[in-house]
């Protein structure tokens, strides 16, 4: 007998209940967590905007949205729960309890994205690695579990456990909940993160995205956090994939297809009989590589899939069937309710996808594996590609093969397929050159136990494939250092990495490393046997095996056969548990409030409730660009997560505070100190800015001096003088990174003025108070010596964003009126903007 399952979609009445069952199922899921916390009168405006919305498949209005719960990683955590214990000092200071300032709903902090590949191609390269780990970040490590014991509702999963996103989808997601404070109710589930490819979890038909660290504690405190009713685009899958085809392949594809027809601020829902032909971790991949195609989320319905997944991942039988009977209440299910209305619907047809690989810069980038040496030419037409035999080592030289992230570790059949392609390289007697950095970092340790079980991590093992770790390692730029081959003078000048990511952009994977490209995990071991990226991987022989006789790609490929017949033979894959001998004996402090450390160059009280807000209440005048940037500039650019260079200032400023020379470390390490991150924004190797007369983080000062962009900004901060940064398309593209809005705001940039915006990036801002801008029409040249001024700003509304950006001579002389308008989606965000950002009002929260 099927179970009933009470939903607080049971309020409506019959009529807006059969109405609002052809919203997208993303929708549904809003709609019911309004009619979960709103009373009656604080839910009727927002179930007629859902009206509207049916109308017109978009409605102009903003929802108050309450997530189930958040997850964090460790640098974007460390600095939102830094941000929190200084607020508990500020409500302190105030006569307020410090527990006053206490998460309202669950977070789960995966500690991650410090693992670095420090040690590779040994037996032990994984415990040498979490050793160093917890050698240079104990401190931090230590504040972790101090928030632990403070903050009643967080739990911290220790290092050298797995990724985040994969630890999420395997262990820590249930799909539907408890309704607050409403005996027998269930609702959906639902996920805010501090990284962007939270996006992850709707593969399991759970609605979840990736928010700056401000909005995960505004959420954290108990706060809704504010959102647009967005429009929704549904992509209907068609067709089968083809054999050779991976997961990945179809995700880079899917990506680019989606890059190109703008869904940037949409939530995708996929459909269509092709999720026949889609695994749960084969649907994971398209739902992680969400933030590179731009949408908020990429919701998947509840399938059987869906729930045999949950099962194999341990849940209990009731949670499972719980999770299908309210999917079925709600018609969430899979084919259930009427026919959807949607914005817009793009097909996709998977029997027209190929192998590909996507870079060198871009994960929309994306060629077919005979095009891929043809990009890298392209991009570099003065390197010696040639057509590089594996035993050269010249330009194109993979630098870097690395199977890593959680985009596609999760899979087990992507794993299994690395492993047998290793097994039968290895029986041909094909080898992996001296000069490739080869490292395998699994995402959980269920899938190290599967490879195994498998009796494939040996065969990974001779390709120099061991494991380095558990965590996010060069997919986020903790690759460590290249091989002594590569760093002398003979090293070619362009270096190459692939990697199984979902991240390629310049600077990002290895300062060294010119070209990146994403690939699946089989295609990762291939181009490491090759060893460099000037062969063609669809023709051209890997290698000679020991018989002296060519060795191809088609030769060693598995096929979906042989996959399967290693999957079919696993009998227990459960995570092997973990040593967290070096967590547990961690020693950390115990209060309410952290006791700060002032000689401390790691953790730092922020400065955000200690300065009073600058608010935004009129037009910005005289102000001066401090950079002039084109398209696609990453929040890797704005604020980067990699290694701190030694003639930084922000290398400068550790040397002084008594860090020792080489012990700087990365950006990562560093974000819960302001003053380090704030001489780290824009300090990108690869920042294009057409101020300066190179590439790197310089730009012209007030009197026109070349200086550092640190510099530059406390230069006019000295002076009073307003700055502001111009761009082009997409700008703030990547990760969820709530420094490159900090840094940023903390530089004096009072507006961002671009063509186009990200949507975590544009909230970003809009929390710290800075002004995104977009420009109408082209950006004229804008030089050092112009003055630019935004009108309008005391009149805006959400529905009225119309402004003018004005450009004048150094003499006064008006050069340019262009049009343009405020990119704040509601008046909600405009009042906090108004007011200074997301710091201003809970400063003025805890102050009374």
């Amino acid at each position: 007998m099927q179970q009933v399952c009470p939903t607080p979609l049971d309020r409506l009445s019959p009529a807006r209940r059969a109405a609002f069952a052809r919203l997208p199922r993303a929708l549904v899921i809003l709609l019911e967590n309004v009619l979960a916390h709103e009373d009656d009168a604080g839910a009727e405006p927002h179930l007629r905007a859902f009206e509207r919305w049916l109308d017109a498949g978009e409605a102009d209005a903003e929802l108050p949205f309450r997530p189930s719960r958040i997850l964090m990683q460790d640098t974007a955590g460390v600095a939102a729960l830094a941000d929190l214990a200084a607020l508990r000092d500020h409500a302190a200071a105030h006569g307020h309890a410090p527990d006053a300032v206490d998460a309202a709903i669950p977070i789960d902090l995966v500690i991650d994205h410090s693992l670095r590949v420090d040690h590779s191609g040994v037996a032990d390269a994984a415990a040498r690695n979490l050793a160093l780990e917890f050698a240079r970040n104990g401190e931090r490590y230590a504040f972790f579990k101090w928030a632990q014991q403070a903050f009643g509702r967080l739990s911290v999963v220790p290092p050298g456990q797995g990724i985040c996103h994969q630890i999420n989808l395997e262990q820590l997601t249930r799909g539907s909940v408890p309704v607050p404070d409403a005996q027998g109710l269930r609702m959906a589930e639902t996920v805010i993160g501090t990284d962007s490819h939270t996006t992850m979890v709707n593969a399991l038909g759970v609605l979840g995205w990736g928010v700056g660290g401000i909005e995960a504690e505004l959420a954290a405190l108990g706060s809704p956090v504010p959102i647009p009713l967005p429009r929704v685009c549904q992509v209907e899958l068609t067709g089968a994939p083809a054999a050779g085809v991976t997961a990945t392949d179809i995700a880079l594809h899917v990506s680019a297809v989606l890059r190109g027809a703008g869904v940037v601020d949409q939530i995708v829902e996929y459909s269509g009989a092709a999720l026949d032909h889609l695994t749960l971790p084969d649907r994971a991949a398209l739902a992680n590589m969400c933030p590179e195609y731009g949408a908020t989320a990429a919701l998947f319905p509840v399938d059987p899939a869906t729930l045999d997944y949950l099962a194999a991942m341990g849940r209990e039988p009731a949670e499972v069937e719980a999770y299908r009977a309210y999917a079925k209440a709600t018609g969430l299910w899979r084919d259930a309710g009427p026919e959807r209305r949607y914005s817009r619907t793009i097909c996709v047809a998977l029997d027209a996808v190929v192998p590909v690989m996507a870079g060198p810069h871009r994960p929309q980038q994306v060629h077919p594996l005979d095009a891929v040496p043809a990009s890298l030419r392209a991009e570099f037409p003065d390197a010696d590609l040639g057509g590089a035999a594996a035993a050269t080592l010249r330009d194109g030289a993979i630098a870097i093969a690395a199977i890593t992230s959680c985009t596609n570790t999760a899979n087990p059949d992507l794993m299994l397929a690395a492993g047998l392609l290793a097994r039968n390289a290895l029986a041909r007697g094909l080898t992996v050159p001296g000069w490739v950095k080869t490292s395998l970092a699994p995402g959980s340790r269920r899938i190290a136990r599967m490879l195994e079980q498998a009796g494939l991590q040996g065969a990974l093992d001779a390709l120099g494939f061991q494991i380095v770790g558990f965590g996010c390692t060069t997919c986020v730029g903790n690759s460590g250092e290249l091989k002594p081959e590569l760093t002398g003078g003979a090293a070619p000048d362009l270096l190459v990495a692939v990697l199984s990511g979902n991240r390629n952009f310049e600077n990002r994977i290895h300062p060294a490393v010119r070209a990146n490209y994403l690939a699946s995990p089989p295609l990762v071991v291939a181009s490491a046997l090759a060893g460099n990226l000037g062969v063609d991987l669809s023709c051209d022989p890997l290698g000679n095996g020991r018989d002296g006789q060519p060795v191809f790609l088609r030769d060693i490929w598995p096929s979906a056969a042989d996959i399967a017949a290693i999957r079919a033979g696993l009998t227990d894959t459960a995570a092997a548990p973990a040593d967290t001998a070096a967590w547990d004996v961690l020693a950390a402090q115990t209060a309410p409030r952290f006791a700060w450390d002032s000689t401390s160059t790691f953790i730092q009280p922020p400065p955000f409730f200690a300065a009073a807000p600058r608010r935004l209440d009129g037009d910005i005048v005289a102000a001066r660009p401090l950079l002039v940037l084109g398209d696609n500039v990453t929040t890797d650019h704005i604020s980067p997560i990699g290694r701190i260079q030694p003639a930084s200032p922000a290398a400068a400023f550790l040397r002084a505070s008594g860090a020792a020379e080489g012990s700087f470390g990365s950006y990562g390490d560093r974000r819960a100190n302001h003053h380090v991150m704030l001489r780290g924004t824009f300090d990108n190797a690869r920042l294009a800015n057409a101020l300066a007369d190179r590439t790197g983080p310089c730009t012209p000062g007030p009197d026109g001096t070349m200086l550092h962009v640190f510099d530059a900004a406390m230069a006019y901060a000295a002076q009073d003088v307003p700055v502001v940064v111009l761009a082009g398309a997409n700008y703030g593209t990547g990760s969820a990174r709530d420094w490159a809005a900090k840094g940023t705001a903390l530089l004096g940039v009072r507006a961002v003025i671009a063509r186009s915006f990200e949507r975590i990036h544009r909230a970003n801002l809009i929390a710290l108070g800075v002004l995104p801008v977009v420009l109408e029409a082209d950006m004229p040249a804008i030089g050092a010596e112009h003055r630019i001024a935004v009108r309008g700003i005391a009149a805006l509304s959400a529905e009225s964003p119309a402004l003018r950006v004005e450009i004048t001579g150094a003499d006064g002389a008006l050069l340019h009126s262009l049009p343009a308008r405020a990119d704040v989606p509601s008046d909600g965000q405009l009042a906090m903007l108004r007011g200074g950002g997301l710091f201003a009002r809970l400063r003025d929260r805890f102050g009374g």
